[in-house]
């Protein structure tokens, strides 16, 4: 397993977590696909899920091991009948429910506590002046939550959360089809705002974690894909773990299958992740723009184009760490040759040569 740092703490994420529930099998394959996560060193979990029954094969199945996981909670998810229900911007409500599943699931205390889904600017007002978020603050305040988060569709959202400086992790849901607004109701705002949000959120130290990675599946299947092709597993959890701020990607599994398909990502060859088939179907939005997909790898003169490129957005935005990274890359944009290389390989048309000029002029070197 792979693991990313928390920006404003000290856990260890694994860049593959569980989301979703497993409801979709029974009992004893659920608790053995939960135990198969656990041994492949997952430790985080996200607890909006679609059915409460996963929540007794979760506690179950970790055991001593709670203290080992990191959970998601989700302040307003409401499983008072047996399976999630809406999102409630009520206090006591959301009061209730977190109680009620800290109960079912035997801890006392929360590593995230979650506004949950909030898409409209009313309802995160609600949230705000209903006394929920104060709620969180002060279960923060008391140790029983250890940070704070929002989840949301929208980037505006998001951005008036990060306005407020109350978050520590954002969860966002990420994925092609929706950065390209092909992905209906969910696919809110254009690429560059999804991009300068995932780039503020590394310039704010808030990390990320996705939501909806395979688009509900759509992705994954030919038939029912927006961009009328199948990606694989693999190639959109590395697309989503590209994307600056990005820590951890969170599927759903039905049952042990899923989990050793999305685990496979582990063991894939570049080949595999390399997810830069998107330049044959994306729209044009999505032209000219770096996406840090690699494919243009490996520069003539050992160039990590990728890599200067995300330093280079991330240090427009403020980020004072990204110019520091690209001090202390071996090779930089000042480097190149302009062979056109990568120009000539690159799925989205960026003229990265001209783009190395342009890094060098920012950068002095």
């Amino acid at each position: 397993m792979e693991y990313r740092k928390l920006p404003k703490g000290e856990e260890q994420i694994s860049v593959i977590g569980f989301g979703g529930g497993i409801d979709g099998a029974g009992e004893k394959e659920a608790l053995e696909t939960v135990t198969a996560a656990l041994d492949a060193g997952i430790n985080f979990f996200d607890l909006a899920i679609s059915n409460a029954v996963s929540f007794d094969y979760y506690r179950e199945a970790w055991g001593s091991r709670r203290k080992d996981l990191y959970l998601q909670m989700h302040f307003g998810a409401d499983f008072s009948t047996g399976k999630y229900g809406w999102a409630t911007t009520d206090r006591s409500a959301a009061k209730r429910g977190v109680e009620w599943l800290m109960k079912k699931l035997d801890t006392d205390y929360i590593d995230f506590g979650f506004i949950h889904c909030v898409d409209e600017p009313a309802d995160l007002d609600k949230v705000v002046k209903g006394g929920t978020l104060e709620h969180i603050k002060d279960l923060q305040r008391q140790g029983i939550v250890k940070h704070i988060g929002l989840s949301t569709h929208n980037p505006a959202i998001a951005d008036l959360a990060l306005d407020m400086g109350i978050l520590d992790m954002l969860m966002f849901s990420i994925n092609p089809a929706y950065d390209y607004r092909q992905g209906g109701e969910y696919a809110r705002g254009d690429g560059g705002e999804r991009a300068a949000l995932y780039q503020r959120c590394v310039k704010e130290q808030v990390g990320i974690s996705v939501m909806k990675p395979f688009g509900g599946g759509q992705l994954v299947d030919e038939k029912l894909s927006p961009f009328g092709k199948a990606l694989t597993t693999t190639q959109c959890i590395q697309y989503a773990l590209d994307k600056p701020g990005v820590l951890t990607v969170l599927p759903s599994y039905r049952s042990m299958a899923d989990l050793r398909q999305v685990l496979a990502y582990l063991d894939a060859t570049a080949e595999e992740r390399d997810y830069s088939v998107l330049g044959q179907f994306a729209p044009a939005e999505a032209e000219g723009r770096c996406v840090y997909c690699s494919h243009c790898h490996p520069c003539p003169v050992g160039l990590d184009i990728a890599l200067i490129n995300k330093y280079y957005d991330l240090a427009r935005v403020g980020d004072a760490l990204a110019k520091d990274h690209y001090n202390h890359l071996e090779k930089h944009a000042g480097d190149c040759i302009a062979c056109g290389h990568c120009d000539s390989r690159c799925p989205f048309h960026v003229e990265q040569s001209k783009r190395m000029e342009e890094i060098k002029g920012y950068f002095g070197f």
